[in-house]
């Protein structure tokens, strides 16, 4: 079921730090700031040759990554992405095997503008999984 690695997505207190140490110290390509309402987060993408990092911050006081660095203050991996080909078929086929889907089911346009679904960290040995449905050339 599971495509491509997506990428890994890392919650920063600092997102202009963050960025600025991913570009000057690692040497980088880093997207500007895309702020993502939906989901309460602003995200920074680091391309990479083979795969992307994604930088989160909270937009806004009810973001989910607020939650996340009040728990851990100097950041960490939020999450995890695979690709899908077919993400209503991959919700269906994990929620037969009892995995949980997480909100009330229906995927959400991502900051690829692809639909996302999150799973339940329990569920996966304490990793929260995002699919991504991937875009068919």
């Amino acid at each position: 079921m599971i495509g491509r690695f997506n990428h890994v997505a890392i919650a920063v207190p600092d997102l202009e730090a963050a960025t600025k140490k991913y570009r000057e110290v690692l040497g980088a390509k880093v997207s500007e700031p895309q702020n993502e309402p939906d989901h309460g987060v602003t995200v920074v993408f680091v391309e990479l040759p083979n795969t992307k990092v994604e930088l989160l911050h909270p937009l806004g006081e009810k973001s989910p990554i607020k939650g996340f660095l009040d728990k851990n203050p100097d950041g960490g991996i939020h999450h995890i992405c695979y690709e899908v080909d077919d993400i209503l078929a991959a919700r269906e086929q994990l929620k037969a095997t009892g995995a949980r889907v997480l909100g009330d089911g229906n995927p959400k346009i991502g900051a690829h503008g692809n639909p996302v679904l999150f799973l339940h960290p329990k569920d996966f040995y304490g990793t929260l999984v995002e699919l991504e449905q991937a875009k068919h050339a």
